[in-house]
């Protein structure tokens, strides 16, 4: 049975993966045969991604997901994989800061050791900063160290005047790590000025999101990034895949999609175990 002193240790193992020497290197699972995928290649910790949770599960990403659905997900992926787990929980699944707190127990519960959570277009920062503290006081009446990433949407959302965009990012930055945040997150930004002002600004580690033209993982943590993550883009691939292939099918009576596949007998036996 795992207890709250081994989830703290998995917690500090994981916060210690984070350097931009380094980058951690997330390609987000989201289910339990991505997750065990993942892990295969050698990856040091597995991240949910939250869209393609959701979309696995029938429902829009967006805070649509019903919570216990989630962290019922979650529990699955932790005691799928050894390595450390960081769960989205999009803005918190909850209405309020007391809400967000019940579901960060719940993500403890679930054995999850880091979570993201994000302010979003049309939560003032205030709120998330709030939020922020209720996820820290639920993991510190734990004893354990929760990685809160605190994604910040500035730039994925193009919110506010592109001229302040940076300050404004950077003032919502130092906001979250007053309220309880350990590391930023922002997608969105690839430019390397921007992108190298991030890192000089924000006194935590800082998570980016990767796409087909981001520069490379090295590349990045060059410039000071100690995360990055692939979101929702491998659950976007695949599921291209599942629409090629039923499209090729119908219409040409071929499935040159299915070329690169995993073999039946590899993910069988990585389900095994």
């Amino acid at each position: 049975m795992t207890t709250n002193l081994d989830l703290a240790a998995k917690a500090t193992a994981f916060a210690d993966l984070h350097t931009s020497a380094n980058p951690l290197a997330l390609a987000n699972a989201w289910d339990v045969a991505g997750a065990r995928i993942v892990e295969a290649t050698g990856a040091p910790a597995v991240a949910t991604t939250s869209a393609g949770v959701a979309w696995s599960l029938g429902s829009p990403d967006g805070d649509a997901l019903a919570r216990d659905r989630a962290l019922d997900l979650v529990a699955r992926v932790v005691c799928a994989v050894s390595v450390p787990v960081t769960a989205d929980i999009e803005g918190g699944f909850g209405a309020d800061p007391a809400a967000v707190g019940e579901t960060v127990a719940g993500v403890l519960a679930a054995g999850a050791v880091g979570i993201n959570i994000e302010d979003g277009p049309h939560r003032a920062p205030e709120e998330m900063a709030e939020r922020l503290a209720a996820a820290r006081a639920a993991a510190d009446a734990a004893g354990v160290p929760l990685y809160i990433n605190a994604r910040i949407d500035t730039y994925l959302r193009g919110l506010g005047d592109p001229a302040t965009r940076l300050d404004e990012t950077l003032a919502r930055a130092a906001a979250y790590l007053r309220a309880g945040a350990t590391g930023i997150f922002v997608p969105g930004v690839l430019d390397p000025a921007t992108v190298t002002e991030l890192a000089k600004g924000i006194d935590a580690p800082l998570n980016i999101l990767l796409g087909p033209d981001a520069p490379t993982v090295a590349a990045l943590g060059a410039l000071g990034v100690s995360r990055v993550s692939l979101g929702s883009w491998v659950a976007e691939a695949a599921y291209a895949v599942v629409r090629r292939a039923a499209e090729e099918l119908l219409s040409d009576g071929t499935y040159g999609a299915l070329a690169h596949s995993l073999p039946y007998g590899d993910l069988n036996t990585l389900l095994k175990g």
